[in-house]
């Protein structure tokens, strides 16, 4: 049985990735900045038959990372896969340029998707298996600049220039997974893809992808498609 840590995994990718590894029959503890929230996908885990741990905790907090991270050793020793999922998007996606946001959104978007990640990441560090993986969800924008996504778009930029860093400084891989346009409630209902459709991509990444091929890198949709075809 696996450990691993999930951040924002009360809905769409996290909520889906939960269920994926409650399948597998493994053990998932789920983080989010409500509680409630989380027990609908508690429960589903559980009645997969997987373990399913959930605890508030919100990623900007180192000291609540510090927790959660204790919470999941405590419960199934090294953690073997930390997803740093957790996401903000204020506004309608593509409608929120740079020179119009507030700073408040600014403010929003870079300290939860950048240093959540950056919090997430290093407090799991004491916790890790010798074989963990540490995975970022990101997506096209964050290099490849299009109008109108703003400081999102630059959040994300921050979330992955972190993985290259901490691939090149730490012997476990970290990757960024990027599976393409997800419909979520952070998309506001743009269309894409269902998040469980996508959920076995981030599994992947964490269990079967090449370790020293993923370090540092963007894996693609493409490259899950390709080796799982």
């Amino acid at each position: 049985m696996d450990t691993v840590v999930i951040t924002g995994a009360s809905r769409g990718i996290g909520a889906a990735l939960a269920r994926e590894y409650g399948d597998n029959g493994d053990r998932v503890v789920c983080c989010a900045r409500s509680e409630n929230d989380l027990e609908t996908v508690a429960s589903d885990v559980r009645d997969a038959g997987g373990e399913a741990i959930i605890q508030r905790a919100d990623v900007r907090d180192k000291y609540d990372m510090e927790r959660l991270m204790e919470t999941a050793a405590k419960a199934g020793g090294a953690i073997d896969a930390v997803f740093a999922n957790a996401g903000v998007y204020h506004g309608a996606p593509g409608q929120t340029p740079l020179a119009e946001e507030s700073y408040a959104a600014f403010d929003e978007h870079t300290d939860v998707n950048g240093r959540g990640v950056f919090t997430t990441l290093r407090e799991s560090l004491p916790h890790l298996a010798d074989d963990a993986r540490l995975l970022v969800p990101s997506g096209g924008v964050a290099r490849d600049a299009k109008p109108g996504f703003g400081s999102y778009a630059v959040s994300k930029a921050f979330a992955e220039a972190l993985v290259r860093q901490f691939a090149a400084e730490l012997d476990h891989p970290v990757a960024v997974v990027d599976p393409g346009q997800v419909s979520s409630e952070l998309t506001n209902g743009m269309q894409g893809r269902d998040p469980e459709d996508v959920a076995p991509m981030f599994h992947w990444a964490a269990t079967a992808a090449d370790a020293d091929e993923m370090d540092g890198t963007v894996l693609s949709l493409r490259d899950w498609k390709s080796a799982t075809r």
